[in-house]
Formats: C-alpha cells, structure tokens, sequence
C-alpha cells in the first residue's frame, strides 16, 4: 500500500522548528514524516530555527511526541556525501549513529547519497571504491539493526542508471536498498519513469519532488539534484513523470511511503497532498 508522508526539510526556509510540520502532517491526515538529521550541533537549530534533529537527543523523548502526534517515521535522512575521501571518516559515523537511532525510534529507513560534485583528484573506480568501503562498514550496522539502507540518486554517480546498477550490486544484502528520488532523477537528464521502473524492486521509499519550468530550462542536464520543489506536486514540468512513476508503483503493489518534498510556502503542501491523493484515487 502507498502511503503519504513528507519531509521536515519542507519547513527549513521556514525557520521554524520540526513542531511546524509535524502538526501540519497530524491536521492533514497524513501518517508518516521524514526527519533530516544533524550529527553534531548546529546553532541555528539550537535557536529552534532549523526542523531537522540532531543525533544527540533522546530518540525516546522524540517518539512520544510522535506518538502522541499519531506520527511515525519513515526515513532519517543521513545524507552525508559518501563519495568523497572525508566519507570514510565522517559520513561513516554520521550513518551508524542514525542507524543507532532509528532503531530506537523505531524508523525502518536511512537515507544515503553521492555528493553533488565528482571529488577533485580521484579516478571514477577510486570513488567506487571509496563507495563500497562506506558501505562495507555500515551495513554491519544496518544488519544487527535491522535498518534499511537507501541509496538515493542524488549526485553525478546515483543519478546515473549504470552506476546505481554497480553500487546497488556490490552487496549481496536485502539491506541495501534506493530512495527514488523523482525531481533529482528529473533534473540529472534521466527520465523518472524509465529510471523507476529498472529498480523497482530496489525501491523502499520514494521522495516527490516537482520542477518548475524555468529551473528545468535553466539546470536540466547541468545539475543532478535540488533540494525540494518550488512548485506545488503536480504544478510543474515533472508531473507526468511523477504521475508514470505512482503507476507503476500501483501495479506493483508497492508498500513504502512517499515522501513529498515541497517548499512550505503558504498553500503549495496542500496543493501538491490534493493532487497525489487524487492520482493515488485513479
């Protein structure tokens, strides 16, 4: 069964806590929210103008505060680029102790990706093997805990069908998973729908991200990924695409949650929650 849930990360422009969307998910009817993660501190959070958690707190506290919102998590998002050479010694740990929380709250996923930009200095096969290395060590973790492991297409080696077929097979484990990302594989040049419907039986969470026309004119094929959409879900040049893709995850039968990523500017949320309903009805 599809199921409807949302970034926090929405709210981040909005300078507010995660309490801003964890109760417009509650008035909405929606089950699931997607927490981004800091490992670490970070003042402006410390001030309660950030929505994304750090690490450090008390995993317990959080989730009776979701239990009380009738919330769950779907997803931590520890998206530190595991690409580059700092991978090894920061994005490793930054991952096992989102894996150590999730389990605590009772979350079934991580998020993982590439970083935006190709390292300076490395060959293609060493970043791949810098790649298998981080997820070598973190997907012990990932098998005691018993947490999902998401590799999402984000960077110039995820967005790329034939690399993502290579990181997806270096392990042999039922751990190692995708966070389909639909305006990310949009904005890389690839089409969603196509690029779905290879890992398909990869995918364990999605996230849902529109894009406008003139941002798609001005980076398409350029960038290979934003961080939400400036348009409501289904407003801009990637809904039929994102259309094509709850298809194809209908006929499937998929059971996972999709995440929408939009800005929280004041109606597109609603607006985009009424359009993915709508097609979730057809």
């Amino acid at each position: 069964m599809i199921k409807l849930g949302m970034h926090v990360d929405n709210w981040r422009h909005q300078d507010t806590t995660y309490h801003a969307p964890c109760t417009f998910a509650r008035d909405h009817g929606m089950e699931f929210v997607e927490f981004g993660s800091i490992h670490g501190d970070y003042f402006v959070q410390g001030l309660g103008y950030n929505p994304h958690i750090p690490l450090h707190i008390d995993p317990l506290r959080l989730k009776a505060y979701l239990d009380s919102m009738g919330l769950k998590v779907s997803q931590i998002d520890a998206a530190y680029p595991m690409s580059g050479p700092d991978g090894q010694f920061r994005g490793i740990p930054y991952t096992i102790k989102a894996i150590q929380f999730a389990r605590t709250l009772g979350c079934p996923c991580v998020d993982t990706t590439d970083g935006a930009t190709r390292p300076t200095g490395y060959s293609d096969e060493e970043v791949l093997g810098l790649i298998r290395q981080y997820y070598r060590v973190v997907l012990e973790w990932a098998e005691s805990h018993e947490i999902i492991i998401n590799v999402e297409p984000h960077g110039p080696y995820t967005t790329n069908p034939d690399t993502m077929e290579r990181i997806l097979s270096m392990f042999d484990s039922p751990w190692l998973r995708m966070n389909f990302d639909t305006g990310n594989t949009f904005i890389a040049g690839q089409d969603p729908v196509a690029f779905l419907n290879r890992f398909r039986h990869k995918v364990s969470h999605c996230h849902i991200k529109d894009v406008s026309e003139s941002l798609a004119a001005a980076v398409r094929g350029a960038e290979t990924g934003i961080a939400t959409s400036v348009v409501a879900i289904g407003e801009g040049v990637n809904a039929d695409n994102i259309a094509g893709c709850l298809e194809i995850l209908k006929k499937m039968n998929w059971d996972g949650v999709i995440s929408i990523e939009c800005e929280a500017a004041p109606g597109k949320v609603e607006q985009g929650l009424a359009w993915l309903r709508d097609q979730l009805a057809r």
